[in-house]
């Protein structure tokens, strides 16, 4: 019988690895043989103890729970989209994990007012298209990839995955009959296409390493085993992508490495066609195509480094005419077509925007927002002929908005605010109660690093206050800021919430996320440690009331700067973390692992890329210092950053440096995101919350 009270101590079984005359010994590697009944007891016997050490905080826990739940309209409907004839949305009820997808016909094909009901209950005439209840009956786990309605509004495509190792199953839904047909796929990946009539379904299927790298076609009613490859992407570098555009003229067949991108089309009308090539591909060039009239939109990063917009013909794709040229230091992201406009997303000065070019012009203008920080971001638009254009704004105060953008008259009508229910003082949610901040640091190199804050009214500014400083970058992806429910259990019991927009991202532009990647991606590390100073100095906190949160690479990051600055925080959460990248890197077997080498760099065959790799990989530089309270969580059918990592970690931190509160909770049943329910999601937030409330001295 085993003492939950004392930490598990993982069994050294040592193994050698040794690349460019570099041998390590690493005692952990056993962890990853994940059928190995030693490797399933030491994982039980570690979420026993760290059950046992925050057995204290149940209450917590529970409390943190019923106030997130007491804030969330439970029962509740989100704004319907107009598809073809009919408005599609989803419906949650209370005391139910998963959404229900349903849609309703149109009364009037002119109606541009979407339905609704005040207390979530169902519109009527409703047709219930999937309820992801009765999907996830009898299952732990449950989450749909795939749900793509025919443009003839007659069949929908969708696939279900019920271990969180994201293999799912293609099924096709007949919407006149309600039958399943009988066209299954297992392990497929995400993303359908349809053809123009509704009787071809385009779908991906992955290789061993989880490479979508084939895209396959079905004709409805004939056996799967009579499919065919459309196209196949050998080159390991290389993930596809399908697509049908809006105008649903086009199947686009999308392949694309880090850096480089080619896309190829199909006539949606004539589903059997050759695919044809846009522009073949050149290393590093990157470009998305979307389809507009008698042209090819063509958003491309060729001699332009925040990316310009370009067109050429639909019958000679040959040359690509400028559109919008680049402009340093504005991020085009993507553009959206539409029969009279365009709607391009971009970036600037570290926010998101969207630019509206009118058909015919090309300067546009770029939409205002009243709030210092935000984010916006086009929502559901499956309509090409329309003047509405459906968004989605919010910032660290104000709750998920959904509004339609009138494209003649500029007029911004909101269609729903997330409803946030009085909390557990009584007292309706008032935005004006908080106050967001941005801040400036200065990185050792000069860079100045933004960081969006959060605080409650009244919070002290003396360095008293606890706060959470959450991070990511990596992958060009951009924290903007965002509004959390649970986030207010923390604010109202006086802590900070704050985001650094480290390098590595992409919140300030391409060469933002060039600065922090490759042989510059310690950058990414010390722009986050400087932030954590810029708070302590500036008076937000203190290093002994800051705790750092990031998750996958940002859980890289949070083990990176464990070893950075230890003093510099209390405590850290490392969620599904990539703490051990150079073993993983070091292996193409693993999924994903040859796709990644753009973004890290190719320790296999570059020394230096496999020194300066080791140099900050958290598992290779644990040493005997004194490091903060660390929660890492890890999920064991997590396909993208696997169980072991984080298991390896903390079993070496214990034995490196044993005097320090190492705690490792693994989901058993889940994938990369954690619990699928709602409900276990919340539950999920509440330990996490607890935990960081106790290590700053408000658990109470």
């Amino acid at each position: 019988m085993t003492d939950e009270s004392k930490a598990p101590v993982a069994k050294r079984v040592p193994h050698e690895r040794t690349h460019h005359g570099d041998t390590v010994v690493d005692d952990y590697a056993w962890l990853a043989e994940k059928d190995d009944p030693d490797t399933l007891a030491y994982l039980k016997a570690e979420n026993a103890y760290t059950e046992a050490k925050t057995a204290h905080l149940a209450g917590l826990r529970e409390q943190l729970f019923g106030e997130i739940r007491q804030r969330t309209q439970e029962t509740d409907l989100s704004v319907p989209y107009r598809m073809g004839r009919f408005w599609f949305y989803t419906r949650t009820v209370e005391g139910q994990q998963y959404p229900i997808y349903c849609r309703v016909p149109m009364a009037d094909q002119a109606e541009t007012t979407p339905p609704a009901t005040g207390d979530g209950a169902p519109l009527p005439d409703e047709e219930v298209l999937l309820d992801g209840n009765a999907l996830a009956e009898g299952h732990e786990f449950f989450t749909l990839g795939a749900f793509d309605i025919s443009p003839d509004g007659n069949r929908l495509a969708y696939s279900t995955d019920f271990t969180g190792d994201e293999r799912y199953t293609l099924k096709i839904k007949d919407l006149r009959t309600g039958e399943v047909l009988p066209d299954e796929v297992p392990d497929t990946f995400y993303g359908t296409a349809w053809s123009y009539d509704g009787g071809t379904l385009f779908y991906l299927t992955v290789d061993d390493v989880w490479r979508p790298y084939r895209v396959w076609r079905h004709t409805v009613g004939t056996p799967t085993s009579e499919d065919v490859i459309v196209y196949e992407e050998p080159d390991e570098r290389f993930w596809v992508g399908v697509d049908l555009t809006r105008s649903q003229r086009y199947i686009l067949v999308e392949a694309g490495s880090k850096i480089t991108s080619e896309v190829r089309v199909i006539p949606s009308d004539d589903p059997t066609a050759e695919p044809a090539l846009i522009a073949p591909r050149r290393q590093g060039v990157e470009y998305s195509v979307e389809h507009h009239g008698h042209r090819f939109l063509i958003l491309h990063n060729d001699g332009a480094e925040d990316f310009e917009l370009a067109y050429t013909s639909v019958d000679n794709p040959t040359g690509w005419a400028t559109m919008v040229p680049h402009e340093p230091g504005i991020r085009l992201e993507s553009v959206d077509a539409f029969a009279e406009h365009l709607v391009i997303s971009l970036r600037k000065d570290g926010l998101s925007g969207l630019r509206i070019l009118p058909l015919g012009e090309t300067d546009g203008y770029d939409m205002r927002f009243p709030e210092p920080i935000y984010s916006v971001n086009i929502d559901a638009n499956y309509e090409y002929q329309t003047g509405l254009v459906r968004l989605r704004y919010t910032s660290l105060t104000t709750p998920e908005s959904v509004y339609d953008y009138d494209l003649a008259t500029g007029e911004l009508l909101l269609r729903k605010r997330k409803p946030v229910k009085p909390g557990p003082d009584g007292r309706e949610f008032d935005p004006a109660d908080y106050e967001q901040h941005r801040e400036w640091a200065l990185a050792d190199d000069g860079t100045r690093v933004p960081i969006s804050l959060i605080r409650r009214k009244g919070t002290p500014k003396d360095g008293s206050a606890p706060c959470v400083l959450y991070g990511y970058g990596s992958y060009e992806s951009s924290m903007d800021p965002w509004f959390s429910v649970p986030r207010l259990s923390l604010l109202d019991r006086g802590m900070v919430f704050a985001v650094a927009h480290i390098r590595g991202g992409g919140e300030m532009g391409r060469h933002w996320y060039e600065d922090g990647k490759l042989l510059a991606k310690k950058n990414t590390f010390s722009d986050f440690v400087a932030c954590a100073q810029h708070l302590a100095k500036s008076g937000w906190t203190s290093p002994d009331r800051l705790v750092a949160r990031g998750g996958s690479a940002g859980g890289l990051l949070m083990g990176a700067v464990a070893n950075l600055a230890p003093h510099a925080f209390t405590a850290i959460v490392a969620e599904v973390p990539f703490v051990d990248p150079l073993t993983s890197i070091l292996d193409p077997s693993l999924p994903l692992t040859v796709m990644e080498w753009e973004e890290w760099g190719n320790p296999l065959a570059d020394a230096e890329v496999y020194a300066y790799m080791k140099s900050y990989s958290p598992y290779e530089n644990v040493a005997p210092v004194e490091y903060p309270a660390i929660l890492a969580a890890s999920s064991l059918n997590d396909t993208r950053v696997l169980y072991h990592e984080p298991t390896k970690w903390v079993a070496r931190l214990r034995a490196t440096a044993p005097d320090g509160h190492y705690l490792l909770k693994t989901e058993m049943g889940a994938g990369h995101g954690g619990p699928s329910g709602r409900y276990d999601a919340w539950k999920d937030e509440a330990f996490i919350a607890a935990w960081i409330l106790d290590r700053v001295g408000l658990a109470t």
